[in-house]
């Protein structure tokens, strides 16, 4: 399991905001000034309770829950009583296909279930507002204008990475139009690529640095 970086106290209500700036940058690594982060997002106390089971009932909806093994009436064959009840001197038995038998079935074993834990969405929200103000925090959070790329190059995101000085794991947001950035990001083992509406709180705490475009940026409407 990856583990996180996570700092700042725990909160019972996020209502402590601060505001934050963010460096807007071209593809190129040029500077296009300051950008001030919505402190409804970007500005919280992380609220660590919340993040932690937010994340975890996360990780748990993605487990199959397909394990399963065969009990004693499963396992194929046993249907004769394998020795007379009594006069053996040995314990009764009724079928060579119990759990204490080599081939027989499995006594409490697991079958499938679904994990899914249910997570209102409020504290859903509240924990990717937690996570983001994490990043923003530790100005880990990247800002560029636009993707002016014309055709899919990996070298092109590699570049642009390099000139913003992201190292690590990074986590671009990107929207449903990005499909150049998409295709120039997909071959990088260290980058994922994600669409904005898709943002949640794990993916951004798994990252090293999170990348957003004008576009993508939240801003106060997401807030609400």
């Amino acid at each position: 399991m990856s583990t996180f970086t996570l700092r700042g106290p725990v909160e019972k209500e996020a209502k402590v905001y601060a505001n934050r700036t963010v460096t807007r940058r071209d593809v190129t690594g040029k500077e296009l000034g300051t950008v001030t982060l919505e402190p409804t997002i970007f500005g919280l106390e992380p609220n660590v309770p919340v993040l932690h089971q937010v994340i975890t009932a996360q990780l748990a909806a993605k487990r199959a829950g397909t394990q399963s093994t065969k009990t004693r009436k499963e396992v194929r064959g046993g249907g004769k009583k394998p020795f007379n009840q009594k006069g053996t001197g040995g314990a009764r038995q009724g079928t060579i296909r119990a759990p204490h038998y080599p081939g027989g079935g499995i006594a409490l074993g697991p079958k499938p279930r679904k994990y899914i834990q249910r997570t209102p969405k409020k504290m859903i929200r509240l924990a990717l507002f937690s996570a983001l103000s994490d990043r923003a925090q530790l100005n880990q959070v990247l800002l560029v204008d636009k993707y002016s790329w014309d055709t899919p190059k990996t070298k092109d995101a590699i570049s642009m990475l390099n000139a913003f000085g992201a190292s690590g794991k990074v986590l671009v947001v990107l929207s449903r139009e990005d499909a150049v950035a998409a295709a120039s990001f997909r071959n990088l083992s260290n980058v994922l690529t994600i669409d904005a509406g898709e943002l949640n709180a794990y993916d951004v705490l798994n990252a090293d640095w999170v990348v957003f475009s004008d576009e993508t940026l939240l801003t106060a409407k997401e807030s609400n």
